[in-house]
């Protein structure tokens, strides 16, 4: 198994691990393969798009599991061993290949990556039911940051908020 950022030679299987993905998150309605392929081309793979996807490969080129990274700088913590930190959107292995440690090298690759480049933590959001995510991350040595809380805009509500903005003079 080797480790890297995803490149052209293995989009049609992080493809398919992205529909799998989809399909976990969305198993009422998942999203059509074709749906996936556009988003992951114009979006995931574009050359701005905010978060890089790392993926584990096997000796064929089969995509097994994926980490999506950004590397961020603190506004406030300006010390060297403060300020670099890498935000996990997301870790996913494929349903087939979990229990192999597959998501493990995913995450020391990341850890690895993440040090080499000034980023002393990861931070991460994980859903409160998944309880095999939570032991995993536990394994790792991760530990559950007690005093923050997620939020969310959606749908109407960040409509209903960008409207307030109107042509306000600054916003551009």
């Amino acid at each position: 198994m080797r480790i890297g950022f995803a490149s052209e030679e293995n989009r049609s299987s992080l493809i398919a691990l992205l529909v799998e993905l989809n399909a976990y998150y969305n198993p009422q309605a998942p999203a059509s393969e074709q749906l996936v392929r556009e988003h992951t081309l114009t979006r995931l793979l574009a050359p701005d798009a905010a978060y890089r996807l790392v993926l584990a490969i096997d000796e064929e080129g089969q995509v097994l599991g994926l980490a999506a990274i950004a590397l961020m700088y603190s506004l406030v913590e300006p010390e060297p061993q403060r300020r670099g930190q890498c935000q996990l959107k997301e870790l996913f292995v494929s349903d087939r290949f979990r229990g192999r440690g597959i998501g493990h090298a995913l995450m020391a690759w990341v850890a690895q990556y993440a040090l080499a480049r000034g980023c002393h933590r990861i931070d991460w959001s994980v859903n409160a039911r998944n309880t095999k995510g939570i032991a995993f991350y536990r394994s790792l040595g991760a530990s559950q940051v007690e005093d923050r809380l997620s939020f969310r805009l959606a749908g109407p509500a960040v409509a209903r908020l960008a409207a307030q903005a109107g042509n306000r003079p600054g916003i551009a």
